[in-house]
């Protein structure tokens, strides 16, 4: 039933992605399982990174179920778009609901896509992660496989005006070698192991990228762009932290 909400979302996105012209470019296709379950834990750098996820996996045939927060689910428009493919809601402030339906769609054999930053990245670097996708693959005995978005921040991300001027932007997407972890595992150490793996994917997007980074809003200050720095958006939250 859900296929019957998700299929026409999937080519409505795929239209879009022409009339914007994006120039998509996919790494590591083959790791994504055809049949079974499978976790995709993303770095998050635009509002866009589910549905460029979702459109890398249509070679494999594969519809993911992605884990997204709740305000999306209250949206009067995307609500019932995001509850008829079954993604699945995230009340931050409650997690484990969202864990326990994320585990239920592994079971199932499904593909189940996690942002274990949260929230957007607005460095454009990798975040503090949180290690609910390390539990999710203990539990659940599913691989995790890393995967890098980059480029789509130069589409819609946070605080900066979205551009949809078809210019023919860059976007990579890289899927890499899935990773098992035992339930005895310290879930810390495990999700050190696949921070290392995703910033190992980040750097070679980065290094293939064809537009220089150099005086770009889109690109992180470590290749110096103008993105604010990861203590930048650190002593930003400090400081609304205290006006609240």
């Amino acid at each position: 039933m859900a296929e019957l909400v998700y299929r026409p979302i999937v080519q409505i996105f795929k239209g879009f992605w022409r009339f914007l012209d994006l120039d998509f470019k996919f790494h590591g296709q083959a790791h994504v399982p055809r049949s079974g379950p499978a976790l995709l834990a993303m770095n998050h750098v635009s509002y866009l990174d589910f549905a460029i996820a979702g459109t890398a996996l249509l070679d494999s045939n594969r519809l993911a179920r992605f884990m997204a927060k709740r305000e999306l689910f209250d949206h009067p428009v995307s609500g019932p778009l995001m509850r008829g493919m079954r993604h699945i809601s995230v009340d931050r402030s409650n997690g484990a609901p969202s864990f326990v339906e994320a585990l239920k769609a592994l079971k199932k054999g499904e593909i189940v896509g996690v942002f274990p930053e949260a929230t957007i990245s607005r460095s454009f670097e990798l975040k503090a992660m949180k290690n609910g996708v390390i539990r999710l693959a203990m539990e659940s005995g599913a691989p995790i496989l890393p995967t890098i978005i980059w480029g789509s921040q130069r589409l819609w991300t946070k605080k900066v005006p979205r551009n949809f001027n078809r210019a023919s932007v860059p976007i990579i997407v890289s899927f890499g070698a899935p990773m098992y972890f035992s339930p005895g595992e310290d879930p810390e150490l495990a999700l050190a192991r696949l921070k290392g793996a995703m910033q190992s994917l980040l750097d070679s997007a980065q290094r293939e990228y064809p537009d220089s980074p150099i005086g770009q809003r889109w690109a992180p200050a470590r290749l110096g762009g103008t993105a604010p720095t990861p203590e930048m958006v650190e002593l930003e939250s400090r400081e609304r932290r205290k006006e609240i």
